[in-house]
Order: C-alpha cells, then structure tokens, then sequence
C-alpha cells in the first residue's frame, strides 16, 4: 500500500508490506546514503517479514544531512502511531547504514523525552556505518551508548566501514541487550564473494525475524 507521509511542507513517499493477518508489531524502515526504500535488501527484508505477520513500512528520505534524516524518520515513527488503519502494539526501528544511524538517533531523542511510552520496541542496524572507511580513530556511537532497547546488528566482516572489533567493543560498553550477527565476508553493501544476493538476504532475512520473535511474542 502506497503513502505519502506529511512532513514539513513536502511528503515522504512511503509503502506498507501488509500481512494477511492484522499484525500488532510493525517494523519501520530506511535505506542509506544514497539509494532510496526500493533498495533491493529492503524489499526483500519488506516482503518476507510481512509474510511472516509482521506489517512493514518503509519510506524514502534524501538527504546526506543526519538530523534531517533523523526528523524525517520520527515524523514516520508519529505517523505509524496515530494511525487507524494500523493499531500496533509497537514498533521496531530499523535501517541501513546511514538509516541505521538515523533510527539510533531517533530512540535516543524519544528516550531522553521519555514520555513513558513502549512503543518502540527495539533497533534494527543494518551495515552501521560506525566509521569512514580507514578513519576508524572517529567513532559514531554515541547514540548506541544511550540506547536502552534491544539491538540488533547484522554486518559483514568485511565492512570497510564498521571494523569487527570495534563494533564489539562498542557493543560491550552498551547498556542495551545486543547482538550481533556477523555475515561472513560481506563488504559494507553486504556483498559476498561466490554467494548470491538472494542468498545473503534470506540469511538476512531470516536473522532479523528470529531476533524479532525473541523480542517480542509474535502470534504464529
């Protein structure tokens, strides 16, 4: 189901994988620096959670510029929330890359608001971008250290831009359950030598609906 979410003056396109079953978790996801939700990972991720009962939302936000992102996403997360079409229990944030860091962006605002509500049940990182390739001395973790949901990270061993041991040192020094599912060899755009992208994605796939499902109880 296509939509266009009002924010600001202009719209974010934005469509809805919807399961045949009504769903009380959703998932909200973006896309990276460049690209947009039609991203293939994206589609794909869309596609098979919602045909495992979980409504999925993805929308598309340019713009290199991270606290425009991070806006642009909340003003998604308040959209999913009021709406009438969709009365969900909660959701989970999830991105890639650059979309990554603006959904860990947005839970820690959310939390520092602390309006007490547990809508937002946790965050999906997809390749987070904890670094520029070869500057690994400037970490962006920041967000990660406030976070108190759940996390999840899925990111190749090979990503030029999140070095395995930081990311496990940064994930040893947050205060959120975690984990982190490493695919071996991938590069930052989770591509790996002699494998197929469909392969990879249903590793991808899979490993985000099972952490799903520990996270929360989802009705079979």
């Amino acid at each position: 189901v296509k939509v266009k979410i009002p924010f600001g003056n202009k719209y974010l396109d934005a469509i809805f994988s919807v399961p045949e079953k009504k769903s009380t978790y959703g998932v909200i996801l973006t896309h990276g620096a460049g690209g947009d939700m039609n991203f293939p990972h994206l589609v794909s991720l869309a596609a098979y959670l919602a045909s495992h009962g979980v409504l999925c939302l993805r929308f598309t936000c340019k713009g290199l510029n991270i606290a425009y992102r991070t806006k642009a996403f909340k003003t998604v997360v308040e959209y999913l929330k009021l709406s009438d079409d969709y009365k969900l229990s909660g959701v989970f944030l999830a991105g890639r890359s650059m979309g990554s860091r603006a959904a860990a962006s947005v839970i820690r605002h959310l939390s520092q608001e602390d309006d007490g509500d547990d809508f937002i049940q946790g965050l999906v990182c997809l390749s987070y971008p904890l670094h520029r390739p070869k500057l690994q001395s400037k970490l962006r973790d920041e967000d990660l250290l406030f976070i108190r949901c759940p996390v999840l990270f899925v990111s190749g061993s090979a990503d030029e831009m999140c070095e395995k041991q930081l990311l496990e040192g940064v994930a040893s020094k947050m205060k959120a359950p975690k984990k982190i599912h490493w695919i071996d060899k991938a590069n930052h755009g989770m591509a790996v030598k002699g494998r197929t992208t469909d392969d990879v994605m249903q590793e991808i796939n899979a490993q985000v609906f099972s952490w799903l499902g520990e996270n929360i109880e989802l009705e079979h």
